[in-house]
């Protein structure tokens, strides 16, 4: 029996747990589930295919080509000396119009100037910089649903106050109706408590129509169904004492300026030479042999290898001005940077003071309830002994409601105030 309780109790307190979703998890949800996640893995598969074609740019290069051709003008031996030639029994009548060979080029590169090295650098950095521009967008999720996660907890604390002031001005409209029938009180203040009842029942069922709606965008972020799940207030959080930000826009101009010192060795290596290995092998007519082709038009085997070195001197031209102009794109990236500090920074004292009068304010809040709540219990009191109308008695209650929700949304907004200035440091 004992051990039945128990499992009991450990099975309600799993649901219960269970029925709890907290801030983390849901801008975790989100993340996870924002179709933007899926682009890391492509950004990372076609890196790995860009930089695999850099890679294999040290392979042969190989073509194979066949050619068929005809010219009104072929080498031939002088007239006078074919004559010659004619005497002793030879004829020779020099290269045939139609020429007609098959072949392969090679082309083996043995040195590039350090192209392919600053290729695959560039890549990466490249990719970098593309991985951060995502890490940018990825993270204003969080702000999104952090903000809705606020708004819901705001809606529904107004749901629950006002479901707390139904309950006490039914209380409230049972009494004077009680009072009305004994000849204490008059119809109209009975009319008076039963409008402010439906009035009062008009903003709950609004409260609870935005909270849902509220909580339909939120799984949607998520990806997750919440119905019943009750959203976790986060616990006094700790301010920030860290003011550096660590936000992911600084990571991004970090990417950009590795990518122009990229660009700026790719410069470099424009300039350099290039030394590779070729060979060319054919077969057809004519060959290497003009003289051999001219006395006879038999088909042959070529063949041609050797050491290539080139060197573009026109890349020295525009050396300077290029390096000029990554530089001055690298100084704007700069003070783009320096501009975000800037206004990061602005913007963290502000929220900064927020926070801090937040704190000043909710300092009474608890004071204020207490004496609305007290004054509202003397009212119900005097209302008792037949000493005070609908009109104050509304008033009294309305107040003590306007307290608790103000309480609450100090309270809230406090909490929500500190998760901003986290979410503007990255912390």
């Amino acid at each position: 029996m004992k051990q039945s309780v128990i499992f009991a109790i450990s099975l309600l307190m799993s649901l219960h747990l269970s029925a709890q979703i907290t801030l983390d998890e849901c801008v975790k949800l989100a993340q996870d589930n924002y179709p933007l996640i899926q682009k890391y893995d492509l950004l990372n598969q076609m890196e790995k295919i860009n930089l695999s074609d850099i890679n294999k740019s040290w392979l042969p290069q190989i073509s194979i080509y066949s050619q068929g051709s005809v010219q009104n003008e072929t080498p031939s031996f002088p007239e006078s000396l074919s004559e010659i030639l004619k005497q002793t029994g030879t004829d020779i009548s020099g290269l045939n119009e139609w020429q007609y060979k098959i072949g392969v080029d090679i082309i083996q590169p043995i040195w590039d100037g350090g192209e392919s090295t600053t290729r695959r650098r560039i890549e990466r950095a490249q990719n970098e910089e593309r991985q951060a521009a995502l890490d940018v967008q990825l993270y204003a999720i969080r702000e999104r649903v952090e903000n809705l996660f606020f708004s819901i907890l705001l809606i529904e604390e107004q749901a629950k106050q006002t479901r707390n002031m139904q309950a006490l001005l039914q209380s409230n409209l049972d009494k004077f109706r009680s009072m009305q029938k004994n000849g204490t009180a008059r119809q109209c203040d009975v009319d008076m408590i039963e409008a402010q009842y439906l009035t009062n029942s008009q903003q709950l069922t609004q409260a609870e129509s935005t909270a849902l709606s509220y909580r339909k965008l939120l799984e949607i972020y998520i990806g997750k169904n919440i119905a019943g799940q009750e959203l976790v207030k986060p616990s006094n959080p700790d301010v920030p004492q860290d003011l550096m930000p660590e936000s992911p826009e600084l990571s991004l101009f970090q990417a950009q300026l590795h990518a122009n010192e990229a660009q700026e060795a790719s410069i470099t290596s424009s300039t350099m030479p290039k030394i590779g290995f070729f060979a060319q092998g054919y077969y057809g007519y004519p060959g290497f042999d003009y003289f051999e082709n001219m006395m006879n038009r038999n088909l042959s085997f070529n063949i041609l290898a050797g050491i290539k070195v080139s060197w573009n001197i026109s890349s020295f031209y525009t050396k300077k001005d290029n390096k000029r102009k990554l530089q001055l794109a690298s100084n704007e990236i700069s003070v783009e940077r320096d501009i975000f500090l800037f206004n990061t920074n602005l913007e963290t004292r502000s929220q900064l003071d927020r926070i801090n009068e937040l704190k000043d304010i909710m300092k009474e809040n608890d004071r204020i309830v207490e004496l609305r709540t007290n004054v509202r219990k003397a009212a119900e009191s005097q209302l008792d002994n037949g000493v005070i109308d609908a009109t104050e008695l509304l008033t009294k209650l309305t107040d003590e409601k306007q307290a608790r929700l103000t309480a609450s949304y100090h309270e809230i907004l406090l909490l929500q105030s500190i998760y901003k200035l986290k979410y503007t440091l990255n912390k």
